[in-house]
């Protein structure tokens, strides 16, 4: 089965965990953030041990782990009724990563539209990543050195995830606006999904 979906795409600290939290909570759309999951692993686990290894340093997890955690996730979650393949929409916030992940979820994601959370401005990422630190206890946000390796890893890696899928189902959201323009302005895509 092929999960009907869409990404929240952006750099770190565009807004994706917001809008994800948000978009979530509305009936037929579940949202799925990997890093979240990642988070909620345990240091004695071996994957847990991986993750905290990569964040650290500002990388990402391999691909095989982090598409592993992420299909566990999905089937305890549909397991446990939180979602329904046949009639919800994910919603999907740090997977895929790059372009290999993609491939190796492209007979698992029917990937209906990408909304893109543009930032421009690397000091306003900068200093929501550093907040978002602070307020979520999230120590891989804590050190610029860190942060701005994440935000090179995103250009290097993830970005190019656009061109995978392609243009005709991006759309670009002006991430700079208030969290209730930016919801705005994906709402009025997702309906179309």
């Amino acid at each position: 089965m092929r999960y009907r979906s869409i990404l929240l795409f952006g750099a770190p600290g565009a807004g994706k965990g917001t809008q994800g939290k948000i978009l979530g909570s509305i009936p037929g759309l579940f949202h799925c953030a990997c890093g979240d999951v990642f988070r909620n692993l345990t240091a004695e686990s071996s994957t847990g041990r991986t993750f905290i290894e990569y964040s650290s340093r500002g990388e990402l997890v391999p691909d095989e782990p982090t598409v592993d955690l992420w299909q566990e996730f999905i089937s305890r979650s549909t397991q446990a009724g939180r979602f329904h393949p046949d009639t919800d929409t994910l919603v999907l916030d740090g997977i895929p990563r790059n372009v290999h992940q993609a491939e190796m979820l492209k007979e698992t994601l029917d990937v209906r539209a990408i909304f893109y959370l543009s930032c421009p401005t690397l000091k306003k990422l900068v200093h929501r990543i550093q907040r978002r630190a602070l307020r979520e206890n999230r120590l891989d946000d804590a050190n610029l050195e860190v942060i701005q390796h994440r935000l090179k890893t995103y250009e290097r890696e993830t970005k190019p995830l656009l061109s995978f899928y392609g243009k005709e189902i991006l759309h670009r959201i002006d991430g700079t606006q208030s969290p209730a323009k930016v919801l705005h302005d994906i709402l009025r895509h997702v309906t179309k999904v």
